[in-house]
C-alpha cells in the first residue's frame, strides 16, 4: 500500500523590486497619479477677467455697476483683458464700444484724456428721444434762430435744420424733462460728440438752437417711451 504523499507548503516571498509584475504596478500607480494631477490643474486653469454686463460706449466712465466677474480659460495672454483680480481702475474710460458680455479688452480702457469724445448732455425734442437707447447712433440737427426769419407773434424765426455733427453714440437718455405749459416736452440725452465740436455746438445750444437726434440707418433702438 502505497503511503499518500504529504503536500508541501508553499512558503510565500516577500515581493522583490526584481519581480517585474510589481515594477509595472507601481509604474500604473504613478502614471495614474501624474495623470489625475495634470487633469486637476488644467480644470482650475481659470483665470478672472470682466466682461460687460450691457452696452457700453466709448467716452463712458466705467463703474463696477456695468461689469461681471467671469472665470475663463484663455489660451493667450491674460494681459489681453482686463482683470478681476484687483477692483477696476480709478478714473477708468472706455475707448471704443464693448457689446452685452463681451470681455472687456485693457487695450479699450484708458482714461478721459485718452478719449477722442466727451459725453456732452443735450436737451432735445422727446418726439426724436423717445426710440433712443444707450448705444443709438445719431446725427446731431441744429436748427437756429433766424434774426432775419418771419414768425408768428412772440415766436422765434428758425433758419431751418442742418445737420452739425454726424454719427455721435448716445450714452444716456434721461426720463421725461418737459416743463408744464412749455411749447412742447423735452428729454436730456447724453451723447458722445468729438472733442472738437463740443465747444461749436454749446455755442449753439447758448444761442436758443433747437437740437433734434435722428437715428442713423442701422442704429440699435430702444421701445419708444
Amino acid at each position: 500500500m502505497t503511503d499518500p504523499t504529504t503536500p508541501t507548503a508553499t512558503r510565500l516571498h516577500r515581493p522583490s523590486w526584481r519581480d517585474g509584475r510589481l515594477v509595472v504596478g507601481v509604474l500604473l500607480v504613478l502614471v495614474s497619479t501624474v495623470l489625475g494631477s495634470v487633469a486637476l490643474a488644467r480644470a482650475d486653469d481659470t483665470v478672472p477677467v470682466f466682461a460687460a454686463r450691457s452696452v457700453l460706449v466709448a467716452g463712458q466712465r466705467l463703474t463696477p455697476a456695468d461689469v461681471g466677474r467671469v472665470d475663463v480659460r484663455l489660451a493667450g495672454s491674460t494681459a489681453a483683458y482686463l482683470s478681476a483680480r484687483t477692483s477696476l481702475p480709478p478714473g477708468a474710460v472706455l475707448l471704443r464700444d464693448v457689446r452685452p458680455g463681451e470681455l472687456i479688452p485693457a487695450s479699450a480702457v484708458g482714461t478721459q484724456d485718452d478719449a477722442a469724445v466727451q459725453p456732452v448732455a443735450l436737451l432735445v425734442d422727446a418726439t426724436s428721444a423717445a426710440v433712443l437707447t444707450t448705444g443709438s447712433v445719431v446725427d446731431v440737427y441744429v436748427n437756429r434762430p433766424d434774426p432775419e426769419g418771419v414768425a408768428a407773434a412772440g415766436a422765434t424765426a428758425y433758419a431751418g435744420p442742418v445737420r452739425s455733427v454726424e454719427a455721435v453714440t448716445v450714452l444716456r437718455v434721461s426720463g421725461d424733462d418737459g416743463v408744464l405749459g412749455s411749447r412742447s416736452a423735452t428729454r436730456s440725452v447724453q451723447v458722445l460728440l468729438p472733442r472738437d465740436r463740443v465747444g461749436e455746438l454749446v455755442g449753439d445750444v447758448d444761442g436758443g438752437a433747437r437740437i433734434t437726434l435722428v437715428p442713423v440707418p442701422g442704429s440699435p433702438l430702444g421701445t419708444p417711451t
